[in-house]
Order: C-alpha cells, then structure tokens, then sequence
C-alpha cells in the first residue's frame, strides 16, 4: 500500500504539494487547513509579587482567547490562511467571548458545535512576574465528551479537500483515531499538536497517520515513552549550574527520543526548546534526491507573505550539502529563537505552529516556514493575548530572515 508520505508528495491537487526535490511547483484552489480541536476561555492570573500560599497576591486578572487548535487558527488566519475550524462550545459567557471573536474575524462557524448542554472549556493560568507559568487548572472535559467522531464525520469533505489537518490533543482518543483516518484515507497530511505531557501520550494509537508533530522536550520524551512501551527516556536536566548545554549536546541528549518518533513513521518531528530555539528534525527515505520540503505556489490570499519571505530567505539552503547516496537521511536542523520583550509566553508554542502551517500553505518550503513561525512566535510573547492583535509584514519577514540565516544543520547521517 502507497505509504501516506508519498500520498503527501502527490496532494498537490488538494493545495499542498510536498516535495523533496527542486521541482515545479503547482498552483491550486484555495482550499481550507482544517484544525480540529479546543477553543478554550483562559483567565490569566500574574502577581505583582512573590505569591504567598493560603492568601491573596496584588497582580493582574485577564481573559483570554485560548486553546491550542483556536491559537493555531486564529495565528494563521492573521497570516492570511482561512482555516477550517471545528470544535464545539456551549451557550454561555465563556463560549459567547470566543463566538463572537471569531464571528468578527470572518471565519467560519460551520464546524462549530454550540449547544445549551455544553459547558464551554475554560482554563484558569498562573504566571509568575517573568511571564513563565506556575500552575494552571483545566476544565475541558466537554471538548472529550462533545466533539466526537460523528461531528468530525460531518466535515469529512473539509478534511479531504484540505492542504492539512491539523489535530490538537485534547480530542479523545475515538476521536483522534477517527479524524486521523479520516485524513490518511483522503491522502491529507496531519499535524499533531501534543498540548501537554500528559495528553501527548495519545500520540501511541495515532502514530502511523501523523506527517508532523511539533512537541517541546517534555511531551518529545512522554511521546518516546508512549510510542516504546517503556518509559527508558528521561527529561533533560537543564540545570547544570552555570555551565549552559550547547546545542549540539541538547540535540545529543534528545535525539534517542527524536528518533522514536521518527522510526514510529512521523515525518517531520519539530522540537520546541523555549529560550534555545527549535529543532526540525526529519527523516527522508531512498527514491528523492537531495531533499527539501517544498510547498504549492502560494494562494492570492498568502502570496504577499509568500513573495517577501521567499526573497529574503532563498529555498532549499541546506540542500547541497545534503548526501544523496545512501538509503535513508537522517538530518536535523537547529533554530535559534529571537531575543523579545516578554510579556507571556503562553501562546508562543502555538503561533509557532500556525505560523508554520499558513506559510508551508503559502508555498514556502519547510525551512522556511518554521523561520516564519519563530518570528509569529516572538510577537505573541511580546503581547498579553494568545495572539497578537495583528502581524506586520516587514517585521515578520525581518524576523525570519535574522532565524533563517543563523540557522545550522546539527546532525546529518546517510545509511545505506
């Protein structure tokens, strides 16, 4: 049977073609990503001052529009991505906030589930004065109970016209299997998104169908585990008095874990390491030339983004010096992450990804894509939102060009 990675190299059709050589790139209809997952309140609790237990602390109180799929989509549409959202809410405070924001941002409500019986999901943040999170409560039981594979069923048409879908996991695991089927079936690439360490572990029934999986090094290690049946792999102890890891030596640390997920099928595996950037690490099999992720030409709605950040970053960077011989590719790439004024670092895991999905659908290559996506990420820790209110263009593309230049190929090994 047709692997579902080549299935990806010919869905140029359905709006994303990925390629692994320099080839000719097609330009298609303007069909939708697909994001499948919470659409949650936050209320964001940060002191003023060392918290004290069993007492009030002077700070600030804030709403928030939240949820990893909703960030994601919501950072994408601002990219110029029209995202296909499905997700369910309740009619009530917390689910009217989040309605009618996206209402007023012109997306679609169609594969929004709302109804009176739904509780809508709301988790409650605590930060400390660096922005850093200290603790938070999560009640979403109602994204389990209510956004279930026969609602999923109904858009079936969205995920298979879709350039990707990408899946949060806060989805049960019925649901996650059904919409990851779904999707391979239709031959539409799938994002994961991990959400916590905890809720990462689902990835051990969905492995097989997922192209991308974007963990930090926490839900990196929980997914290793999951995925082996063992729990051999340990987190990285970052404090090592004052000396600092290098990179070459965190990549060393975390590459056993990496290659799990790589060896288990997924793609593309893009590690988030705070502080110390991003590694993209991935897997290319015998039959493609020196390889490259490549995208479609970029829809009329992300040809601006397409057309600035392509000039600024030239595609395909790192592939003449990638072996051609062997059997199969291993390489990794590290970025680093840009120095910003942090204000709260919540959402910048998840305008990561959706900077790198809407830019991978405007038709830049993967490299290129998760320059873009550090740089959506660096505005969101400069605002108190999950997203930022807007992104400027020339900052975007400033942004990328500063990560893509200092970016370097860490690992790289051919066997035949």
């Amino acid at each position: 049977m047709e692997s579902k990675f080549m299935g990806f190299l010919r869905a140029s059709h359905r709006g994303l073609h990925l390629s692994l050589d320099k080839g000719e790139q097609v330009l298609d209809d303007e069909a939708e990503p697909v994001v499948i997952g919470g659409m949650v309140l936050d209320i964001n609790a940060s002191s003023s001052m060392p918290a004290n237990p069993r007492t009030t602390t002077p700070g600030k109180v804030l709403y928030a529009l939240g949820g990893v799929a909703r960030n994601v989509a919501e950072c994408m549409s601002k990219l110029g991505t029209k995202p296909f959202m499905i997700s369910t809410l309740g009619l009530d405070m917390a689910g009217n906030l989040l309605l009618e924001h996206w209402r007023s941002a012109g997306l679609s409500l169609e594969g929004i589930q709302k109804h009176q019986d739904i509780e809508t999901a709301v988790v409650c943040n605590i930060f400390d004065g660096t922005g850093e999170l200290l603790a938070a409560v999560a009640s979403v039981e109602s994204l389990e109970k209510f956004l279930t594979p026969k609602w999923i069923e109904r858009f079936r048409s969205n995920i298979c016209s879709a350039p990707v879908l990408m899946v949060d996991a806060n989805l049960s695991p019925p649901a996650l299997l059904a919409s990851c089927r779904m999707a391979t079936e239709c031959e539409t690439p799938v994002w994961f998104e991990p959400v916590s360490v905890a809720k990462s572990k689902r990835i051990a029934s969905i492995a097989e169908y997922i192209s991308f999986a974007s963990p930090n090094e926490d839900e990196l290690v929980a997914m290793a585990n999951a995925l082996s049946c063992q729990d051999k792999y340990l987190p990285v102890k970052r404090d090592c008095g004052s000396t600092k890891i290098s990179i070459g030596s965190l990549f060393q640390m975390l590459k056993p874990a990496i290659w799990v997920l790589l060896e288990k099928g997924i793609r593309v595996v893009i590690v988030t390491l705070g502080s110390d950037g991003v590694f993209l690490c991935c897997k290319a099999v015998h039959g493609f030339k020196r390889r490259d992720f490549m995208g479609n030409k970029p829809h009329s709605f992300s040809r601006q983004l397409y057309s600035t950040v392509n000039s600024s970053c030239p595609p395909s960077r790192f592939v003449s010096s990638l072996p051609s011989n062997g059997r199969s590719l291993f390489f990794a790439v590290h970025f680093p992450a840009l120095p910003a004024s942090v204000v709260r670092l919540t959402g910048a895991g998840d305008c990561l990804v959706g900077g790198t999905i809407s830019s991978f659908c405007a038709g830049l290559d993967i490299m290129q894509s998760v320059a873009v996506g550090i740089a959506a990420a660096k505005a969101a820790v400069e605002t108190e939102n999950n997203v930022p209110a807007e992104y400027v263009l020339a900052k975007i593309t400033d942004d990328a060009r500063a990560v893509y230049c200092d970016s370097n190929i860490v690992f790289c090994e051919s066997k035949l």
